[in-house]
């Protein structure tokens, strides 16, 4: 069984790979971790820094932290091939600029739940979306 600190270092360095595969750091990717039912549930979260608002980029389950990351880190490096990339304008309540921002989803839906993840769905009006031809 892995100490507690080696569980650490060794999240630490997947976390690294995942930000360096995206070309994301700092504050860009936050990886938030939950548990449900014996399992951990990772979120990993871009913020846009123009606009300052956050997005789900993708969720995994698993059994522990470090696996949560592996899957994390597998989705990341073939993400592109197994899922159909999204173009969304949207404005946000109070705001006058129109926002444009880019998601890679298995459908519309997936799409839209990865704009309104964690937010009221009152907040943002959807303009359009659009399926982006395969590249």
């Amino acid at each position: 069984m892995e100490s507690s600190a080696e569980v650490h270092v060794e999240s630490a360095r997947i976390q690294k790979e995942i930000e360096n595969y995206l070309g994301l750091e700092g504050d860009s990717l936050v990886f938030d971790y939950s548990y449900i039912d014996g399992k951990t549930k990772l979120d990993l979260i871009t913020v846009n820094p123009k606009h300052r608002q956050s997005f789900l980029f993708h969720s995994v389950t698993s059994y522990d932290k470090v696996d949560a990351l592996n899957k994390m880190f597998g989705y990341v490096k073939s993400y592109k091939e197994q899922e159909n990339s999204y173009t969304i304008q949207w404005i946000a309540r109070d705001e006058k600029e129109l926002q444009t921002s880019y998601f890679r989803a298995k459908n519309i839906n997936d799409a839209l739940d990865k704009l309104y993840y964690g937010r009221d769905m009152n907040t943002i009006t959807v303009f359009s979306i659009v399926l982006n031809p395969q590249t």
